[in-house]
């Protein structure tokens, strides 16, 4: 059965050749199915290679062929990369693009139907890597508290379970939408001290459940007023339903402006300080990416730039000599 990911209409009337329709709804099924790619991701991969087979049509002159895809040259792929930045793309979205194209010029090859070489020829744009911005422990422990919020015109569960989320996300490093995935019956109380999450690519992962974050996530379910099923969320919104990412982070950004907080402080920000203080107190790297379910150590050790990068501001701040020389 065609995946859902394919059955739409800008498929339909993607302008390529017949041949090159059949590959490209087969490579997002392999991405669905095969390499078990979130929703979201095969969604942004598939509109990423619609704009460059767009592209292609006004830059051949007509409908792309898988011949013509194959035939390509580094020059062509200099042209779409161009014409994107020309619209205001910035290096890391276009390193996207370009990243989604290659992926289907590799199932191309994979499954026999030729080598598209312009694509491994063609270097990625340079982004600037930027490190992550982790808040300070007290301030994730402010974030995390009710009581932060308690002049807000908001139900007290609301606040709570607000703070229950936050909690979960700096307690245990997850992503807001690994929390907001956690059925009732999942939920870490009452002697449950660890939880299993479903991460990028359909990974799982074992993680401890502190004390603290139990206890938050107890007083929510103490006082939510809705019954929750047990293969229900966990976290749900004023009308019973799923709970919306955006509402935990317009919480957050409520609160961050009250504590005096940077912009970057967000709920994402929470998962990497869980990285970062663990490190600062003699977390081992391995371990932290177990917890935090990176595929790759190397995904990790950039927390290790951030330490130093913090104790290279402590020495600057706090050194006799360095606060002479400033």
């Amino acid at each position: 059965m065609t995946s859902p990911a394919i059955q739409t209409l800008d498929d339909l009337l993607l302008p390529v050749a017949p041949d090159l329709r059949q590959a490209f709804a087969e490579w997002l099924r392999h991405l669905a199915t095969e390499r078990r790619l979130s929703s979201k991701t095969v969604e942004a991969y598939g509109r990423d290679v619609r704009i460059f087979l767009t592209f292609l049509q006004g830059h051949l002159g007509g409908p792309a062929s898988l011949d013509d895809l194959i035939a390509l040259t580094p020059r062509d792929l200099r042209a779409f990369l161009a014409a994107r930045r020309a619209k205001g793309l910035v290096s890391r979205s276009l390193m996207r693009a370009l990243a989604s194209s290659r992926s289907l010029a590799r199932f191309l090859a994979r499954t026999g139907r030729g080598e598209a070489s312009a694509f491994a020829a063609v270097r990625s744009p340079k982004i600037a890597r930027s490190l992550p911005k982790p808040v300070s422990p007290a301030a994730a422990r402010a974030l995390a508290d009710a009581d932060t919020r308690a002049g807000e015109e908001r139900e007290g569960w609301v606040l709570a379970r607000d703070a229950a989320v936050i909690a979960l996300l700096y307690g245990c490093g997850l992503r807001i939408s690994e929390a907001l995935s956690l059925t009732r019956a999942q939920a870490p109380v009452e002697g449950v001290d660890r939880i299993e999450v479903t991460g990028k690519g359909g990974k799982t992962r074992q993680l401890p459940v502190i004390a603290a974050v139990q206890t938050s996530i107890a007083a929510y379910l103490k006082d939510c007023p809705w019954t929750l099923a047990p293969s229900g969320p966990l976290f749900v919104g004023a009308k019973g339903g799923p709970l919306n990412p955006r509402i935990v982070q317009a919480a957050v950004a409520r609160m961050r402006g009250a504590l005096g907080l940077p912009d970057s402080a967000t709920p994402h920000a929470l998962r990497h300080s869980f990285a970062t203080h663990l490190l600062a107190r003699g977390g081992d790297l391995r371990t932290i990416q177990e917890l935090l379910g990176h595929a790759s150590l190397s995904t990790t050790q950039i927390y290790t730039e951030v330490d130093a990068a913090r104790l290279v501001a402590v020495h600057q701040q706090f050194h006799p000599r360095a606060r002479a020389r400033a």
